[in-house]
């Protein structure tokens, strides 16, 4: 498998911890990142411009699936999510395919910077990396999309959406 994210449509959404909002977004997209043991660079890449040019809103005559946050100059808020890799085996999530925290702390921050180079640092946000975060939203639809990186070189096709 590759990286992977959640796409929610929302009105708004924010990021609390201890209590305290955090990052706060308006119309746009809430994206929950994954990142896989395995992922480099070249899924961030791969990733980062899907999100940013990902055709969710409708457009100004009311098309559906037509506009993107990029092309409507929406806001994107980024959470790092490594229980979206959790395996149900038994009565406990196992969570060895998520990348480990100390590299993937690295990689989520590169991930976030090349969101904004690809769209608007000011138009992008994040939550607290590795914090106990309070994420709420106002899904508008609603719209969440599971998105996946292509897979590697030799690796089966994923289950979710990748083109």
């Amino acid at each position: 498998s590759g990286m992977r994210c959640i796409i929610q449509r929302v009105k708004c959404a924010q990021v609390a911890v201890s209590g305290e909002i955090v990052s706060s977004i308006g119309k746009g997209i809430l994206v929950l990142v994954g990142l896989e043991v395995t992922d480099t660079h070249e899924e961030l890449e791969w990733m980062a411009k899907k999100i940013v040019h990902f055709r969710v809103f409708d457009d100004e005559n009311g098309k559906a699936w037509a506009k993107g946050v990029a092309d409507l100059d929406l806001e994107i808020l980024l959470v790092s999510q490594f229980t979206l890799y959790a395996i149900a085996n038994g009565r406990k999530p196992d969570f060895h395919k998520a990348m480990k925290s100390d590299q993937s702390r690295d990689m989520y921050s590169q991930f976030v910077q090349r969101v904004g180079a690809l769209h608007k640092k000011d138009k992008v946000k994040d939550g607290v990396f590795g914090a106990m975060m309070e994420v709420s939203c106002t899904n508008m639809g609603p719209v969440t999309i599971p998105l996946e990186s292509p897979p590697k070189q030799g690796q089966q096709q994923p289950s979710v959406a990748t083109e």
